[in-house]
């Protein structure tokens, strides 16, 4: 089956300037169908952990959604996110210009070690600097082709200087349809919910359970998945999705609400690698996956009344193997 695209329009996954562990940009596709059966077209779009925000601006610039609100705590995300949409000339030419060589990246670490010494222009291009010369883009990693830069891949092999440019306009001219915001993410929910119609889909992202501190500077405890388990169940009129990597103790968290578990980029016949979990509020309709993802199991819940299926696996890393391993929930 062939597919129309509009013409010079971005392919899926490819709107943000940043790269984001968990490959959050691969669900666009999938966010924008379930946009679309629910009758969510045209409302507001809302990420409390906006990170690389690839859904956001995905959504926006191709028109499923009017407005989006990006929010995220860390400020080097948020100092970046700024400086995309005031002050993008300055931005765009730092993206042009700066020195792609261990020197720069040895400043650019310095930077963002010390973020209350840097204003946000200085604060966001370092981050985005580390974002895109960094091994996966992990912050606390080490650039690609290591110190001896002798490797088939170098710290240049993400920084292509017109694309990243070209991303960082796009977005900023979309600006008076953006509301960028600087809070804990429960704070938000409860802040701002009550601005939020039913025309809005709120989707959570937050730091992986497992391997949250190998992954995010800032990542969470279990008391803090449960808090925000806790602020996103509480919103009652306002629809929701929340993914995690796929274990247990997420799913207690979430229990009775609807759930698909599925995998990102990896072959189905390797099941333990790459399990994700994502939640539904109730009452949204779950469309069929789209783009790499690869379903393992829903349960919808469609009664309010109807009984809870748990799911039949799940994966759990331990102590003794640092591999997930598949164990009954």
């Amino acid at each position: 089956m062939s597919i129309t695209r509009n013409k010079g329009a971005p392919l899926s996954g490819r709107f943000s300037p940043l790269r984001y562990p968990g490959g959050k940009g691969k669900l666009a596709r999938f966010v924008a169908e379930l946009i679309r059966v629910n009758g969510l077209e045209d409302g507001l779009y809302v990420e409390p952990y906006a990170g690389g925000a690839a859904v956001a601006w995905e959504l926006l610039l191709t028109g499923r959604v009017r407005r989006v609100h990006v929010n995220d705590l860390s400020r080097p995300i948020y100092a970046f996110w700024r400086s995309v949409l005031d002050q993008t000339d300055e931005l765009a030419r730092l993206v042009a210009d700066t020195p792609l060589d261990l020197d720069t990246w040895a400043r650019m670490k310095q930077t963002f070690a010390h973020p209350d010494d840097a204003d946000d222009l200085s604060l966001g291009y370092a981050m985005f600097y580390l974002n895109r010369t960094n091994r996966s883009g992990i912050l606390n990693g080490g650039p690609i082709g290591g110190r001896a830069q002798s490797g088939i891949w170098n710290m240049d092999a993400r920084y292509n200087r017109t694309e990243l440019v070209a991303r960082i306009e796009r977005i900023a001219q979309a600006r008076r349809r953006i509301t960028l915001t600087h809070m804990d993410a429960t704070a938000l929910l409860k802040e701002h919910a009550l601005e939020w119609t039913p025309k809005t889909l709120v989707y959570l992202d937050p730091p992986y359970f497992n391997k949250g501190p190998e992954l995010y500077y800032n990542f969470y405890k279990h008391g803090d998945h449960a808090g925000v388990a806790t602020a996103v169940r509480a919103l009652r009129a306002v629809p929701w999705i929340v993914s995690y990597d796929d274990v247990a103790p997420i799913h207690t968290l979430y229990a009775n609400e609807s759930w698909l578990q599925y995998q990102i980029g990896y072959s189905a016949r390797n099941r333990t690698k790459g399990r994700e979990a994502m939640f539904f509020s109730a009452g949204l309709h779950i469309p069929m996956v789209a783009g790499s993802m690869i379903e393992i199991a829903r349960w919808a819940r469609l009664q309010e009344d109807g009984q809870y299926e748990a799911p039949k696996t799940t994966t759990i890393p331990t102590a003794a193997d640092p591999q997930p391993t598949i164990c009954s929930v």
